[in-house]
C-alpha cells in the first residue's frame, strides 16, 4: 500500500537527483567559492564577529558557524545544500495544496506538477552559481521561503507557526534589507487566511526578535542602533539615475551631491557610488561617513519629490528588466560575468588576506579543477533560465489566481480570499516585491532577480490548484469556536 504514493514523489526525486548531482560537479570543479566585491566585508564580519558598517551581516553568522572547520569547500557544500532545500520546500508547498485540493485522488498529477515547478529552482546554472558565490542571496532565499511556508502550512495559522514564520522573516530582514519591507506581505495575508489578531501580533513580535537584537550587536559595535552605517546611500544611488538638480533646486550644501556623467558602459546608480566621479569621493569618511550618508538621505528624497514621475519611470524600466530573454553587461560589463563559473583563476590581495584568517590552509582561493570545471562550464553554456520565463511564472500565478475569483459567472468573495487570498498572493506578492524592492531602493542586478524564482513557482502552483476541500463539520465549528473566542479577547 505504501509503493504508489512514493510513486508519486517519484519526479521529484528524479528532478532532485539531477540537481544534487549537478552541485556536486560543482564543487568538484571549483573546491573554493566564487568571489564578489562583496564577499571580502562578510568574511571579515564573521571572521572578526562584528557587524559590517555597509550591510547587514546576517549571512556572516552562517560562515561564523561554519568557521571552526576552517574549509571553503564545505561552505559552499552547506550553501548548495540550503539551495537543494530551497527546491524541497517548493515542493513540498504544491504537494500540500494540491493533496488539500484532492484528498482522495490525483497525487501523480500533483506530483508532476510539483516536479515541474522545482525545474526553475534546481537546475537553471545561475542558481547553483548563486550558491556557489560568497553572498549572501542564496540563504537569504531560503531563509525568506520558510517563513512563508510556515504561514502556508496549514489553513489557519497558529501561534507557534507565527512565531516561526516571524523568526525566519527577521532573519531574513538581516540578511537582505529587502526582506524587511516584505513582513507586511506576510500580515496581510495572514490577515486574509483569517488567522486572527493573535497569530498577526505574534508573527510581528517574532519579526522585531532578531531584528532588534542585531541593531543591539550594530550597537555595541558602533554605537548606534541601527542595521547599517550607510543605510541611505544605496537610495541616492538609485536617484542618480534621473535626478536633475535643474529641477530639484537643491540647496548650496546639497549641491555636491548632484551626480556626475559617467562612462556610458556603467550604469548611473553604479557609478554614483564607485566611481571616480562619484559625489562620495569628495566627501570626508566616502559611503561610510555620517555626512555622506545624510546627505544622500536629503538629497534622494528631494529628487524624488521633484521628480516623482521620473523615479517611477527608473523602477518600472529596471523592474522589467527581470524579464528580458538574455542577460545584458548590466550594471557593467564585468559584473554580469561575475554569476557565472569561471574558466581561469583569479586572486586578489584582500581576498588572500581575510580567506587566510577564515582558512589558514588556504581553501580560499579559486580553483579550477578539470575535468569537472569543463563540465560545468559545458552545462552552464545550455541550462539557463531566461528572465521571460519569470515572467510567464508570475503571468501564470496571477492568471490562475484571478480565475478563481470569479466563479459560475458571479463574484464569491468567501471562496476567492480562501482560495488567492490565503495561497497564491503570499509568494507571489513576495515574489514581485523581491523584484521592485531593489528597483526601487538601489538598482537592478541579475542577482537580485534569482531569489523571486521560488516564490513565483509557489504561486503558480497554488493558484492553479482548487480551493482547499472545506473542513471536516467538526473541525470548521472548532474554527468558528475559536474565531468567537479571539474577537472577545480582541
Amino acid at each position: 500500500m505504501l509503493v504508489r504514493p512514493v510513486l508519486f514523489h517519484l519526479p521529484f526525486a528524479c528532478v532532485l537527483a539531477v540537481a544534487a548531482a549537478v552541485r556536486v560537479v560543482a564543487v568538484m570543479g571549483y573546491p573554493s567559492p566564487m568571489w564578489f566585491g562583496d564577499s571580502p566585508g562578510y568574511l571579515t564580519a564573521a571572521v572578526e564577529f562584528e557587524p559590517s558598517e555597509t550591510r547587514p551581516s546576517g549571512y556572516a553568522l552562517l560562515l561564523w558557524a561554519i568557521k571552526p572547520f576552517h574549509s571553503f569547500t564545505l561552505m559552499v557544500s552547506v550553501q548548495h545544500a540550503v539551495g537543494l532545500l530551497t527546491g524541497v520546500l517548493v515542493y513540498a508547498l504544491v504537494w500540500r495544496a494540491g493533496r488539500a485540493a484532492w484528498p482522495d485522488g490525483n497525487g501523480r498529477l500533483v506530483g508532476v506538477l510539483g516536479a515541474l515547478l522545482t525545474v526553475p529552482v534546481l537546475l537553471p546554472v545561475h542558481q547553483v552559481a548563486l550558491e556557489h558565490m560568497l553572498m549572501s542571496d542564496s540563504f537569504f532565499a531560503f531563509l525568506l521561503l520558510a517563513a512563508v511556508a510556515a504561514v502556508l502550512w496549514r489553513r489557519r495559522t497558529t501561534w507557534w507557526l507565527a512565531a516561526l514564520a516571524g523568526l525566519l522573516a527577521g532573519f531574513a530582514g538581516i540578511t537582505r534589507t529587502a526582506g524587511l519591507p516584505l513582513i507586511a506581505v506576510i500580515v496581510v495575508a495572514m490577515a486574509l487566511r483569517r488567522a486572527g489578531w493573535r497569530a498577526c501580533g505574534v508573527v510581528v513580535a517574532a519579526f522585531a526578535v532578531p531584528v532588534a537584537g542585531y541593531m543591539l550587536w550594530f550597537h555595541s559595535a558602533y554605537g548606534e542602533y541601527k542595521l547599517a552605517k550607510a543605510e541611505q546611500v544605496w537610495l541616492y544611488a538609485r536617484t542618480a539615475t534621473f535626478a536633475d538638480c535643474g529641477v530639484i533646486d537643491p540647496r548650496p550644501e546639497l549641491e555636491i551631491m548632484c551626480p556626475e556623467r559617467s562612462d556610458p558602459r556603467i550604469s548611473r546608480p553604479f557609478a554614483a557610488m564607485w566611481t571616480a566621479d562619484s559625489a562620495f569621493r569628495d566627501i570626508p569618511g566616502w559611503i561610510y561617513g555620517e555626512r555622506g550618508n545624510r546627505l544622500a538621505g536629503e538629497f534622494s528624497r528631494e529628487a524624488i519629490k521633484a521628480q516623482p514621475v521620473d523615479y517611477a519611470k527608473v523602477v518600472v524600466h529596471d523592474t522589467l528588466r527581470a524579464f528580458e530573454w538574455e542577460r545584458k553587461p548590466y550594471p557593467t560589463p564585468w559584473t554580469w560575468r561575475q554569476y557565472e563559473f569561471p574558466e581561469g583563476e583569479a586572486w586578489a590581495d584582500e581576498q588572500a588576506e581575510i580567506a587566510a584568517k577564515y582558512d589558514p590552509g588556504g581553501s580560499g582561493r579559486t580553483r579550477v579543477v578539470e575535468p569537472w570545471a569543463g563540465r560545468m562550464l559545458a552545462y552552464q553554456d545550455n541550462v539557463v533560465l531566461p528572465g521571460t520565463v519569470l515572467g510567464v511564472l508570475l503571468l501564470g500565478g496571477l492568471g490562475g489566481g484571478l480565475l478563481y475569483l470569479r466563479s459560475g459567472g458571479r463574484w464569491r468573495p468567501r471562496r476567492a480570499a480562501w482560495h488567492w487570498g490565503t495561497g497564491a498572493l503570499l509568494p507571489w506578492g513576495t515574489s514581485l516585491a523581491l523584484l521592485v524592492i531593489p528597483a526601487a531602493t538601489a538598482d537592478f542586478d541579475y542577482r537580485y532577480v534569482l531569489p523571486a524564482v521560488p516564490f513565483a513557482c509557489v504561486a503558480l502552483g497554488l493558484a492553479v490548484l482548487p480551493p482547499p476541500r472545506p473542513a471536516p463539520v467538526q473541525e470548521s465549528l472548532e474554527e468558528d469556536s475559536r474565531e468567537k473566542v479571539d474577537a472577545e479577547r480582541g
